[in-house]
């Protein structure tokens, strides 16, 4: 079976970037991609952006997969979304928590993932493809693997379809995740979430906040280029290439790419590994 790809955008906060994202998903159109995602901010902060940036990919025909995320809604706010998305033909979502913004005390209506996964099979069957959230190296809020495992395992009886995972650069920390799912009984496709390296500052700050780990030698290697952009680019480049290249190897059904509504390191590290 050929693996597929799929591409993740954040809503674009200006005209100059609404501009950039519609060139993005052309460049990527060169990879026929399964669909691609839009996030959706903590507590829905960018729910009227995520709104129109998915919108506008369904309105031009292509596969679209809107992040839901939960925390602080309601189940009314929730309902009327999918009643949206559902009007609209799109029949894919990336069910969520979400982070809770600081200062945020109301949980709202739902206070895990699959409580949302159990909702939307509830009021809409199956219409929707639900993908969730997988972390192989442990969710940074989780006290141990095995709950945070527990947790997964509780997402994907509730109704997932398959997952997502956070990015990594461990393919061992992939492999054994998987396993240890598959022995929990899980049966859904775990697809790997791919970054791609080109700044390293930024890399570093996302990574702290979500938990995903770089691995020393990527680091230092990293450091030591300081504001060389370009051999960042280039060693970043070989790093997730072999990454991708393995995975491929070890049968994964497709990869996730992070793109940060950049189309070229993305396609680029596609069509090396997809050779």
């Amino acid at each position: 079976m050929t693996a597929t790809v799929s591409f993740e955008f954040f809503p674009p906060n200006t005209p100059e970037g609404v501009a950039k994202l519609r060139a993005t998903r052309q460049a990527l159109d060169a990879a026929a991609p399964e669909f691609f995602s839009v996030t959706y901010g903590a507590g829905g902060v960018t729910r009227d952006k995520t709104l129109a940036t998915v919108l506008e990919i369904a309105d031009e025909g292509r596969p679209i997969a809107p992040h839901l995320s939960c925390i602080g809604a309601s189940r009314a706010s929730i309902g009327e979304l999918l009643d949206l998305y559902r009007a609209r033909g799109i029949r894919r979502l990336i069910a969520l928590r979400g982070d809770q913004p600081s200062g945020m005390v109301n949980h709202g209506d739902f206070r895990f993932a699959n409580e949302l996964v159990e909702f939307v099979r509830a009021k809409t069957g199956d219409w929707f493809h639900i993908e969730v959230a997988a972390y192989p190296e442990m969710h940074p809020q989780a006290s141990s693997p095995q709950q945070d495992l527990d947790a997964f395992v509780r997402k994907v009886r509730a109704g997932a379809d398959s997952a997502i995972t956070q990015y990594f650069f461990n393919a061992d920390a992939f492999f054994r995740f998987r396993d240890a799912a598959v022995a929990a009984g899980v049966t859904v496709p775990i697809v790997p979430g791919i970054m791609p390296i080109t700044n390293y500052t930024q890399l570093a700050r996302f990574s702290e906040a979500c938990g995903a780990e770089i691995p020393r030698w990527i680091r230092v290697r990293l450091a030591s280029y300081g504001d060389d952009r370009a051999s960042i680019r280039r060693f970043g480049f070989d790093v997730v290439a072999s990454l991708c290249e393995r995975l491929m190897q070890g049968g994964v059904p497709s990869l996730h790419f992070y793109t940060l509504n950049q189309a070229s390191p993305s396609l680029e590290l596609w069509q090396t590994t997809a050779r």
